[in-house]
Formats: structure tokens, sequence, C-alpha cells
């Protein structure tokens, strides 16, 4: 796709979907509590229609192509599925994603978990049955979505599931979401120290009534119009979004006003939300940042400090390791053909020299959305074009027809 140089319009508005990250947690909890559950707003991601396509198929076979949420929670959901086996595959990208971390700790427990190819990845073949343990320790320095997966089955064990992290907690604020998921749906559940207390279901006579779970609009998509109002300058309205999120990457609000000058102003009346930048705002002379419970806006602001010319270094982002892609090595990669010379190590990125780049730039994306979306803004410096544009489908599906709307 190639976008030309543009402006950004003034005050234009636009409406995002429910979050990604909340509509897996409700779909994998609607299908475990059968009949109670009513989900509005979900995500129209193809992560989530994907995982919606597994949970209500009866093959033997699931192929999640690559849905790496959909491969760590359904790795849980097929283990605890009774007399059922289940052949959990995907994409030639997902067969070179870890997952023996969440295999292991599923193994503890008492799961009938093989390897297909590959010792420690997908594909997998899962032999559902009744898990009697309700201990498991696993390194909390992980994917969030390995605890998470495990924090989701926890109230259908029939003691509930402890579960002990071992060392430096990452994206805390996922572990936070899906525990206050739980308790909106009526599981208890605490979390102390390096403990995570998932308590067993109890059924009542409330058990049976219908509970409507609404999803938040996605933070992690509107991440990249903060990214444009922070270098167009202009205001930019958002529809369907909340003051209070469950949402980690909401932080990005205090993120591009630190930095950026993009302040948010919010109208519950109307769920909407306002980015407004500063005009007076003085930028930085760093970003430095750590951002362990943020990663997945870490190339969004990247790509904004570039456009501005902003110094940044960004630590807490070893997770980008076991994405899509190595983000990591693919961000340094394309920060160079925006005028961008940075050096990275295993979880950190640093710029060490700006420069004036081509005007041919064309950014791979390697089949990874957040590559595609967080580069985007930067049409508004130079035009580029942008490979394989259809991997927004992934999480965003109408990302390129909203973006235009913001353009002149």
């Amino acid at each position: 796709m190639q976008l030309k140089k543009a402006n950004l319009k003034d005050n234009e508005t636009i409406e995002i979907t429910g979050s990604k990250s909340i509509s897996n947690r409700l779909l994998v909890l609607s299908y475990l509590f059968e009949n109670t559950m009513m989900i509005e707003n979900l995500s129209n991601s193809q992560d989530t229609q994907v995982l919606k396509n597994a949970l209500e198929s009866k093959s033997e076979q699931i192929d999640i192509h690559h849905a790496g949420t959909a491969m760590r929670f359904l790795t849980s959901y097929f283990a605890i599925q009774e007399g059922r086996t289940t052949f959990l595959t995907g994409s030639n990208r997902m067969k070179h994603r870890p997952i023996q971390f969440l295999v292991d700790a599923l193994r503890d427990l008492g799961a009938d978990i093989s390897y297909v190819e590959k010792e420690g990845y997908p594909p997998l073949k899962i032999v559902g049955k009744k898990l009697v343990k309700s201990k498991v320790t696993i390194p909390a320095n992980i994917s969030s979505q390995f605890i998470s997966s495990l924090m989701l089955i926890g109230s259908k064990l029939e003691n509930g599931l402890k579960i002990h992290l071992e060392g430096q907690i990452t994206s805390r604020p996922y572990l936070e979401m899906t525990l206050k998921i739980l308790r909106n749906i009526g599981i208890s559940n605490e979390w102390e120290g390096q403990i995570i207390q998932i308590f067993p279901n109890i059924q009542s006579e409330k058990s049976s009534q219908i509970i409507t779970c609404i999803s938040e609009s996605d933070w992690s998509s509107a991440s990249y119009y903060y990214s444009l109002a922070a270098i167009g300058r202009k205001c930019i309205n958002l529809k369907s979004f909340r003051p209070h999120s469950l949402q980690g990457d909401s932080v990005i609000r205090e993120i591009y006003w630190d930095f950026f000058g993009v302040n948010t102003i919010s109208q519950g009346s109307e769920s909407k939300i306002s980015l407004l930048p500063e005009s007076t705002f003085v930028f930085p002379e760093l970003i430095s940042l750590d951002m362990n419970d943020c990663p997945d806006i870490a190339q969004t602001l990247c790509v904004t400090a570039t456009a501005l010319n902003i110094p940044f270094e960004i630590t807490g982002l070893s997770t980008l390791k076991v994405k899509e892609t190595d983000r990591l090595v693919a961000l340094k990669n394309e920060l160079f053909k925006i005028g961008c010379i940075a050096e990275i190590t295993e979880d950190a990125i640093w710029s060490t020299k700006f420069f004036e780049s081509n005007d041919h730039i064309s950014i791979e994306t390697y089949d990874d959305h957040r590559m595609a979306m967080s580069f985007a803004p930067f049409c508004l410096i130079k035009a580029l074009t942008i490979e394989n544009e259809q991997v927004v489908e992934k999480s965003y599906p109408q990302f390129w027809e909203d973006f235009a709307q913001l353009l002149d």
C-alpha cells in the first residue's frame, strides 16, 4: 500500500471496536461456562474470529494460523476437555514460537500434552482429561498469556488453582486484566506477592443467570492515533472509550502526555476521548522508559519519537522477541529506513543517531500487524509504502479505512 505524504485533518472522529485482549478472554470463559454469558462489542479482529471458530469447532484438527493468543489460551482450554483429543497447530511462524513453559505447567497439573514435531513448540497433541492438582509454578518473566491461560481455566478445576510466579513479573497489567474479568463474572481470586489464587467456581442459583459482558474498545489500536496526533498536532476524537480501563495499554494516555504533549480529554457521557496536542509543549531531550508493562505499544512510540527527532531508550521489551516476529530486530531494521539508527539488546532498543531518510521508503511488515500500523503515521513526514498491508486484519481489519478518514 502506498501512503502519500499527508496532512492530518482536525477534529475528526472514528470508532474502534472491542479490545482483542478482553474479547479473547471473554470468549474462552463463555465456552468454559456455557450459556451463562453474553458478550457485547466483541472485537472484529481476525485473531478473535480465529479463536471463536476454534472454540465452536468439533474437529480433531484445529489450525489457529498466526493467532498466538489463541494457541496459548486453547492449549489450556483443550487440556481440560475430558475425553476429547485435539491436534492444535498453526502457521510456520507459530511453529517457531515457544510454548514449553505453558505445556510444562499444564503437565505438572496432570495434563496429557505431547509435541507432534519439535520439542517445546507447536503443533501439540492434547488429550483432554480431568486435572486434579491445584498448585503450579511458572516463570513470571515469560509471556503473560501463558499465565492468563492457566488463570482462565483455574475456576473449572475441582480445587481451583494456585499459581506461583517465579522471578520478575512481566506485563503485569495483562494479568490484572484477567483477574478483573474473572471477578466481573463472579470468579473469586486474589494476588499476593508472587502467588495468584483462582478459587473454584461455586454453582448457585445465580449461575443460571445470563451475565452481559461488554468488551471495552481497544487501547492498543488507539495508540496509532495518539502517534498521528503527536506528529500532526491536530485533535482526533475516538469513540467507545471510557476514562477507566482494564487494559494496560491505556497507559498510552500518560506516555503521550509526558513525552509528546498530547492531552486526553474524556467525555464520559458520550464514551468519547479527544486527543488534543498542546501547542506550547516543549519536547524532551530524551525519552527514557521501561515498557515492561506495555510492550505492545513500544513500536508506535519509537516511530513517533523518530518522526519528531526525539532520542529514546526503551527497556523491558524481552517479550517482543517471541511475538509474530522478532519485533526488536524488525523495528531496528525499519527505523533505519525512516532515518533512525538504533541499537538493540535482548530486551531494549535505543536511538543513536537521526538522519534524513531517502524518498523511497518501503516498510516490511514481517507478517506483523503492529509493524504496519505503527509505521503508518510517518506518512505525515514522508510518503512511504507499507508492504503486505493486509496483516492489519489480525487485530484491526478497518484500520486503513479509518486511517484514511483522518488524512488530507
